[in-house]
């Protein structure tokens, strides 16, 4: 396997496929790069040169005790990006991931980016407090950890139901698709679950998505039940500068798997804009 050693010795797993210039992926929460397989295929046989990792503790990473914090993993992004030496890169985060990816910008800047997507993301801060009215309760997020602690395998499972829109008319999810979600999780270190929900939940990224300077565009499905529209990118929109918004109608949190074409059509557009 292919891997990169971050400050701290952990192996941190990564795939890197086809030739040009190149796009990295960083993934949501329980998943891997494998998230990103459409996305991937189709990025490389349009002529570019497609990377994407699994965060530590999760897929075929290690799994660290420490070091489960948003400043790590862009710190590990930025560990890959200069073992890779890449540069003009197209960075492209999914929900925790574009987290991951404005954090990254915020900490170590730009030099090496081209553009950046932030799909489904949790900027600008999900938790809901007197200076984010319109965030989701701490209760929420309690109750996920509690749902990882009593039986991970179910939770996964069940989450799968709102990620994917499963629970509205019409919906496309095939059992497939669910069950390599599932897998995905179960993949994950428990240690690095658990740590991930208050990365993801709680982190403020306000002052990162200030300091991108590149083109970035901004998708977000307007049904999305996992990370909220109204609290996401149409905020991050107001924050990241000169921003593309996209809003996909009826758009779940997973709609780069089951909306892949629509997804993968707009995503080549805006890179070779």
């Amino acid at each position: 396997m292919s891997t990169i050693t971050a400050k701290d010795g952990t192996k941190i797993f990564y795939k890197d496929w086809g030739k040009g210039q190149p796009v990295v992926f960083s993934h949501g929460w329980p998943l891997n790069a494998d998230a990103w397989d459409a996305q991937m295929v189709f990025l490389g046989e349009n002529g570019y040169r497609v990377i994407a990792h699994d965060r530590r503790g999760h897929g075929r990473s290690e799994q660290s005790w420490s070091g489960n914090d948003m400043d790590t993993y862009a710190d590990d992004l930025a560990a890959l990006t200069e073992a890779l030496d890449l540069k003009e890169a197209i960075h492209v985060g999914h929900s925790t991931g574009g987290g991951e990816v404005a954090r990254y910008i915020g900490r170590h800047g730009t030099k090496r980016v081209a553009k950046a997507v932030l799909l489904g993301a949790v900027p600008p801060v999900m938790l809901k407090t007197e200076a984010n009215p319109g965030g989701v309760a701490i209760e929420v997020f309690d109750g996920i950890r509690a749902g990882v602690r009593a039986d991970r395998s179910q939770f996964f499972k069940d989450l799968t139901i709102p990620f994917y829109n499963a629970n509205r008319e019409g919906s496309v999810v095939s059992q497939g698709v669910r069950d390599a979600f599932w897998l995905a999780g179960m993949q994950a270190g428990f240690k690095s679950v658990l740590d991930c929900i208050e990365q993801f939940s709680e982190t403020d990224f306000t002052e990162d998505l200030k300091k991108i300077d590149v083109p970035t565009l901004i998708a977000h499905g307007d049904d999305d039940q996992i990370v909220p529209i109204a609290n996401a990118a149409l905020r991050s929109v107001e924050f990241v500068k000169n921003a593309e918004l996209k809003i996909y109608k009826g758009g779940s949190h997973g709609l780069a798997q089951i909306q892949a074409d629509e997804f993968n059509a707009d995503l080549l557009a805006f890179i070779r804009k």
